[in-house]
C-alpha cells in the first residue's frame, strides 16, 4: 500500500492535467465558457427560489443566501459523485496501455469540481452583499469545512468508481440515489421537512452537518459542529484508507473487466 501511495504521488503531474483537462472540457463548446461556473449556482438558486418563495409562499429571512449555500455546496456532491461512476471507464485506452494508479482518475473528478465550488463561493459572497449578511469571524473555519467535504466526498467516489467498472448500471441508479439524497437533505428547505419518523435520516446524514456548518460560519455566525464534523472527516479517511488498499491488491480485476 505504501508503494501505490508513493505511486499516486508521482503521478501528481497526471493528476493536475486530468484536472485542467476535465475543467476544460466541462463547457467546450458553450458560447459563455467559464462563466458557467459562475452561472450555474446561480441559475439553480434562481430556480428553487422562484418555486419556493413565489410559488409555494415559503422560504424565511435570507433564505436566498440560505438556498444559495446548499446549492453550491450540493453541486460539489452531486457533480463529483455522478461524474466519478464513469471516471475510470472513461480511460479505458490508457489505462489497458500504461500501468498507473486507477484511484487517481475519481480523485480528479472531486478536485475538478472542488474548483467550481470555489468559483461558487463568489455567488455566495454576492448573495451576502445583496441581502446585507454580516461576515463573522467564524468564516475562519471555512476551510475546515470545505477539507472535510472534499476527504468525505473521495471516500465515496473512490467507492463508486470501482463497483462501476464492474456494475455498468450503477450509472444509471446514481441519479435516482441522489435525487432522493438530496430532498433528504437541507439544500433547499429550512430546517427538516421529513415526517417524524424518518427524522433519523437526517441525524445520520453527513451532509446535513455540512450543508449546517457552511450556514452556521456564512449566515449565523455560529460555530459549526467540530465534533461531528471530525467524526465525519477521520471516518471518511478511513474508508479512503481502506479503499486505496483494495484498489492496490485488486487493480488487475479492474484491467480485465474493461
Amino acid at each position: 500500500m505504501r508503494i501505490y501511495l508513493l505511486e499516486l504521488l508521482k503521478r501528481k503531474d497526471l493528476l493536475v492535467y486530468l484536472v485542467k483537462s476535465g475543467l476544460k472540457s466541462e463547457h467546450r463548446n458553450s458560447y459563455l465558457g467559464y462563466l458557467w461556473w459562475l452561472l450555474d449556482p446561480l441559475l439553480g438558486a434562481l430556480v428553487y427560489y422562484f418555486l419556493v418563495v413565489i410559488v409555494m409562499g415559503r422560504g424565511g429571512e435570507n433564505y436566498g443566501v440560505y438556498l444559495v449555500i446548499g446549492q453550491v455546496a450540493w453541486r460539489w456532491t452531486n457533480a463529483s459523485i455522478s461524474n466519478s461512476s464513469r471516471s475510470i471507464i472513461q480511460y479505458t485506452s490508457i489505462i489497458q496501455q500504461v500501468n498507473l494508479p486507477k484511484a487517481i482518475f475519481p480523485m480528479t473528478r472531486v478536485i475538478s469540481q472542488m474548483i467550481n465550488f470555489v468559483f461558487g463561493l463568489i455567488v455566495v459572497g454576492s448573495f451576502l452583499l445583496l441581502f446585507a449578511v454580516p461576515i463573522h469571524w467564524e468564516i475562519v473555519y471555512l476551510p475546515f469545512i470545505i477539507i472535510v467535504q472534499l476527504i468525505f466526498l473521495m471516500s465515496i467516489s473512490l467507492f463508486v468508481a470501482y463497483i462501476s467498472v464492474f456494475i455498468r448500471d450503477i450509472g444509471n441508479i446514481l441519479g435516482h440515489i441522489l435525487r432522493v439524497w438530496f430532498y433528504a437533505s437541507p439544500v433547499i428547505w429550512e430546517g427538516s421537512r421529513l415526517p417524524a419518523q424518518y427524522s433519523w435520516i437526517e441525524t445520520f446524514n453527513p451532509m446535513s452537518y455540512i450543508l449546517n456548518g457552511y450556514r452556521d460560519i456564512l449566515m449565523f455566525g455560529n460555530i459549526p459542529n467540530i465534533k461531528v464534523l471530525i467524526i465525519i472527516g477521520v471516518a471518511s479517511l478511513s474508508v479512503i484508507a481502506g479503499l486505496i488498499y483494495y484498489y492496490n491488491r485488486h487493480e488487475h480485476k479492474i484491467i480485465k473487466a474493461l
